[in-house]
């Protein structure tokens, strides 16, 4: 079997095992949250202070997500060399750098961030219901949280469906600026799937095709403990990462 590229599906598998190695030997770089992570966490410690009851809403995700994603973990068969961050598993490919986000109150890491080529893919999976959605409701309350901050925020359609465009205002090295960036979801079989497109892929036609494709890519893992709609699937540091950030320096 090969790949579209005529790349024998082994040696396409082996390369990502070592890029996956790599990766995970490594110690992953943890980041303060981005504004637009920050934003969306906001519009969620919103709903959950209000004491809003969702309504029950469709899920919103594209027709052919099963098949090309992005997937419910009961979906992927064979194996493949993700890297496992507990709620999400990632696929290693060439010239992709791994950030988790972490959030500086709690320390807990709360996003996953993909470098690819110039744009940024961030990403959180959530808890949500077997039969309905969230990402109408989200999205909503994260068009009125970025429109409070002073964003310019639109409604837009994608991809994946209906996802928002923003403008956010942010101060670097003590100059006014803008973010531009793309919030974007997918509801699967009892997760939500939210991801924020910033760079290149924002904007440009062909980057925005390519930083898709790596979000059909993701791998959602639900798991069995009960959860209530919306809380973030616990994202965790590789094992393997985790172990040699713990091991003493030696000279």
């Amino acid at each position: 079997m090969t790949e579209q590229d005529g790349t024998p599906a082994g040696a396409r598998d082996e390369e990502a095992a070592v890029e996956a190695d790599r990766i995970e030997a490594e110690e992953i770089e943890a980041d303060e949250e981005s504004p637009e992570i920050a934003a969306a966490m906001a519009a969620d410690a919103a709903q959950d202070a209000e004491a809003v009851e969702d309504s029950v809403q469709p899920k919103s995700a594209p027709e052919d997500r099963a098949e090309r994603g992005p997937f419910d973990v009961a979906e992927v068969t064979g194996v493949r060399p993700y890297i496992d961050l507990g709620g999400v598993k990632i696929l290693p490919r060439p010239d992709l750098h791994l950030r988790l986000e972490v959030e500086e109150a709690t320390k807990r890491v709360v996003a996953v961030g993909l470098d690819y080529r110039g744009t940024t893919l961030q990403v959180q999976p959530f808890a949500a219901p077997r039969s309905s959605g969230l990402w109408h409701d989200i999205r909503e309350q994260i068009l009125q949280q970025l429109r409070r901050q002073g964003a310019k925020a639109t409604p837009t359609t994608g991809a994946f469906g209906p996802e928002i465009f923003a403008e956010i205002p942010v101060t670097q090295e003590g100059k006014q600026g803008v973010r531009l960036a793309r919030f974007i979801g997918v509801d699967g079989p009892r997760w939500f799937l939210r991801g924020v497109i910033a760079g290149t892929g924002a904007t440009d036609a062909e980057a925005g095709a390519e930083i898709e494709e790596l979000f059909r890519s993701i791998v959602v893992v639900r798991g069995s403990t009960p959860m209530p709609p919306r809380d973030l699937i616990p994202l965790t540091m590789p094992a393997t990462a985790s172990a040699a950030a713990q091991r003493p320096a030696t000279a």
